[in-house]
This record gives structure tokens, sequence and C-alpha cells, in this order.
């Protein structure tokens, strides 16, 4: 019985006599297939809250009326071959991650994912897949992470990562790609947030290493354990990834092909210290500018590739294009021809140098293209023009509050007392103060103005050569204060007369 008819009729009266109106237009509703039905867990899995585990249940075929609340889904360790375009039957809005691993999957067909558009990860790990065609991960736009390894990959068609905006993890490790797959970084719409690429374990012969230099600048790709032919380029990849401490290299060195005892000549023995802080060349706009390679001594080696990497690209001396803007002469040198603002920035040098690079070393050299006074490859204009302006800001500010503090010493310091001539006394004397006013203006002050006047009197010091007390500082006896902060018992508007009260 349907589960909400089930609680209507639990609701009816035990005799049967009665029933519920609303029960019964509901129970005619359901009747009518006018109200939908509520998916229930199915039996053989868990669902705790927004996670449903269906792992371990040798399922060949997914649960129909799987519930759609789901942030998570765990699909792993069953027995499914194919996923079909139309695997559920209702929208997975909420569903962020979806685990197929440990399948039998061969083929997934065209939009599989198509009502699961807000997955962030995605484990399609340890199942049969071969060949990945195009669009089969359409519509998915916001994943990151997509767990592809443990399969039988041989071919990756163009376009089937073409939907991939937001992916940033890649794992393709364990697979049989002959390939690299360089397109994934070329194609219009490709992942290009792509900063992690796992390659590990598969049948590579060989890289593209000019590429691999720009492509590394912004993640790591990780080759251990292909069979790579070693050859110059790459030990001068792994040399200058190395250097960079790269943790594809620095983590896995000892499952790269190119070792320190490879035996390959690829570098003359005559190779120069390098040096620990990297050269800056400077070049006016429109002229040559021709740098050597930091450590390389002249002439190179025949046959010997450097590659030198350039805030734009990544250029070698074995292409020597004389058209070209920048370009690497066959003996190493970098040759800017008629240069540009734009060409301003740091720049490296790659080759296999047969040594140990030290990190404290530096592979690379600044361009500066303009005056240096004014232009950098790190931004010196601006910084410039931001110290100046910080120079500028600061004295104005030190004058502002120089004026400041001396008005307020010149307005807001408290005056001293008019010296009393009367009785001989020196001024106020003691701590006594009522508004340094006089006290013959005490009187014609308090009726000029309905302002309070407050006063703080204490007796003073008795002399010590006489026994009397010395005279008060002032006649007070004929004043009426409005309040004295002195004693709470006073009340507002009492004479002073007794000069013992104003202890």
């Amino acid at each position: 019985m349907h589960p909400i008819a089930s609680q209507l009729l639990g609701k009816t009266d035990v005799g049967g006599s009665r029933c519920n109106p609303a029960a019964a237009a509901v129970l005619l509703l359901l009747c009518l297939g006018f109200l939908p039905s509520v998916a229930t867990c199915p039996p053989c899995c868990l669902c705790a809250s927004d996670i449903i585990s269906c792992s371990g249940c040798n399922l060949s075929v997914l649960p129909f009326d799987l519930p759609s609340y789901a942030t998570r889904l765990d699909l792993s360790h069953n027995a499914l071959t194919v996923l079909h375009a139309d695997w559920i039957s209702q929208p997975f809005d909420r569903l962020a991650a979806l685990i197929l691993s440990k399948n039998s999957i061969s083929r997934i067909e065209v939009n599989t994912f198509n009502l699961t558009l807000h997955l962030l990860h995605l484990d399609l790990s340890s199942n049969q897949l071969t060949v990945l065609n195009s669009s089969i991960f359409a519509g998915l736009k916001e994943l990151k992470e997509l767990l592809l390894f443990g399969n039988q990959i041989i071919q990756i068609n163009p376009g089937t990562f073409s939907d991939l905006y937001s992916l940033q993890r890649l794992y393709l490790s364990t697979n049989r790609l002959t390939v690299f797959p360089l397109w994934l970084f070329e194609e219009s719409g490709g992942p290009h947030n792509l900063t992690f690429l796992d390659l590990s374990y598969n049948r590579l012969p060989k890289v593209p290493v000019q590429s691999l230099l720009n492509l590394t600048r912004e993640g790591g790709i990780y080759l251990q354990e292909n069979p790579l032919v070693c050859d110059c380029a790459l030990l001068a990849l792994q040399d200058y990834w190395m250097w960079k401490q790269y943790r594809p290299l620095v983590d896995f060195r000892g499952e790269y092909p190119c070792k320190e005892d490879a035996g390959l000549e690829c570098s003359q023995q005559g190779v120069s210290n390098m040096p620990l802080e990297a050269p800056t060349y400077q070049v006016d706009p429109g002229n040559w500018l021709r740098v050597p390679c930091p450590g390389l001594t002249l002439p190179v080696q025949e046959g010997l590739v450097v590659f030198w990497v350039t805030p734009s690209m990544a250029l070698n001396s074995s292409t020597n294009d004389l058209s070209a803007h920048v370009t690497v002469l066959p003996n190493g040198t970098l040759e800017i021809r008629g240069a540009l603002i734009e060409d301003s920035g740091t720049y490296g040098c790659v080759v296999a140098r047969g040594r140990y690079t030290d990190p404290s070393e530096s592979l690379e050299i600044s361009v500066v293209v303009g005056n240096l006074t004014t232009t950098s490859a790190s931004g010196l204009v601006h910084r410039n023009g931001a110290e100046h302006f910080n120079t500028a800001f600061t004295t104005l500010a030190s004058c502002v509050v120089s004026i400041v503090l001396v008005l307020l010493y010149l307005y807001l310091t408290p005056c001293r007392c008019r010296e009393s001539r009367a009785e001989g006394s020196r001024g106020c004397g003691g701590r006594a103060i009522i508004l340094c006013s006089d006290p013959s203006d005490i009187e014609s002050g308090q009726r000029r103005s309905n302002g309070k006047r407050v006063a703080f009197l204490e007796p003073q010091a008795e002399d010590s050569n006489s026994g009397d007390p010395k005279p008060p500082v002032m006649n007070v006896g004929h004043v009426t204060t409005e309040g004295i902060l002195k004693n709470g018992s006073r009340t507002v508007g009492q004479t002073l007369t007794d000069p013992a009260q104003m202890a």
C-alpha cells in the first residue's frame, strides 16, 4: 500500500463508522494519480540525512526510486556495466558527490549526467572504461574533481572535457594512454583551470617538453612510472623541475627514467658557475637585446637543445624563426628584436647541464625594457609612484598633526589662576581652581550665564614655621555655588560660610 495511504488509514476510527473527509479526499487523489509518490530508501541502501550509500549491494541496475534530496550518493562496489542516459528518473539538484568506483562500467552514454548538473566530485575509478567519447560529461560545468584512474583507457577523444570549465584535478593514472593529451589544455571550452593532472603509470613514450614548460607554471603534472625515452630534452626538463622544486619530481624523483647515471652526453664539460641572483638586463624600447644562457659556456655542444621560458611562451634553439619577435639562437642565446615594454619579465634558461644544480643558484634572468629608474619587470613604475605618494602623504599628515597639537596647546591648556595681591597670597596656591576665574568675577559670571560653575576646593597646607593656618586663598563666603563635587551632603545652592566645610 502507498505510504501516505497507510498513514491516512491509520487515523480512522477504530470502529470504522466514521471517516476523515480530508483523508478520503487524499486517498481519492492518490488513486487518480494526482499526488506524487514519496521516494523511500531502497532496502539494500543506507540513508542518513542527505547521504545515500548503496555500496556493496551487487546492483546491476540502479534503484529507480532513489531519494532526490541526497548531496552524496555512493554506488561503489556493485555490478553496473553501462551508464544509460536515463539511469535516474528525476533531477538530483543537490547532488555534489557521485561515487561509481569499483564497478564494471565499460560505457557511458552521452548526456548521462544531465540530471546531476551540480556535481563537484565524480569518481569513476577502477572500472573498465577503454574510450572516452566526446560529450559524455556534458553539462558538468561545476565539476572540480574527476577520478578516472584504474581503468583501461587507451583513447581520449577531443571534446570529452569540453564542458568542464571548473575542473581543477584530473586523475588518469594507471591506464593505457600512449599519447600525452595536450589538447586538454588547448581546446576552447576545456578545463583551463586545471592545476593537477596525474598521468602516472601509463604507457607514454614521449612528452611535449616545450609545452610542459608552459603548463607547469600553474600546477603539477605527474609522469612517474611511464616508459619515457630518456633524451637530453627530457633530462633538461627534469633538471629544471628539480631546481624549481616541483612536487611531481621532488616526491617521485626515483621513479623517472632520466637519472644522474643515465650516461647521456647532453652537456659539455666547460659549464661555468651560475650566479646566485638573477642578473638584470636593460634595453631601450625598439632596440635589440641578446642574453646568454646562465652557466652555459660557448660554443655549445652540437645538437644540444636549449629552451627559454619567457613570460608568454617557451622557445627552443632547434626551431630558430628569424621572423619571430623573440627567438633562441642555435648557440642558446636569447635574442629580443625590437624590444617592447611587455617583454619585461623573468626568463628562464632550461638545458641539460650534466650536473646537479643548487637551488640557490639562478637559472633565470630579468629583462627590463625602458629606463631602470622608471620601468622594470616587477613593476617598478607603480612601486616608485606609490613610494612618492606615501612620502608626500606622510609629510602632509605630520604637518597637520603638528598644527593640531599647537592649537590644542594654545586654546585647550588650562590657564593659570591670577595671583591674588590681597593678603600676600601666591596665586591660587594648592590645587584650588575655580575655572581660572578671579573671585571678583564669579558673581558677575553667574549672572551673565546660566552655565554651572564647579569648584574644587582643598585647604592650604599648614606652614611649618607657624602654628596658625594660612588664610584661605580667596574669600568665598559670599559665593553661592550650584554644585560642588567634593562632598555629597552639600546641596545645590548652599552658601559656603564655614571654612571648615571646605575640607
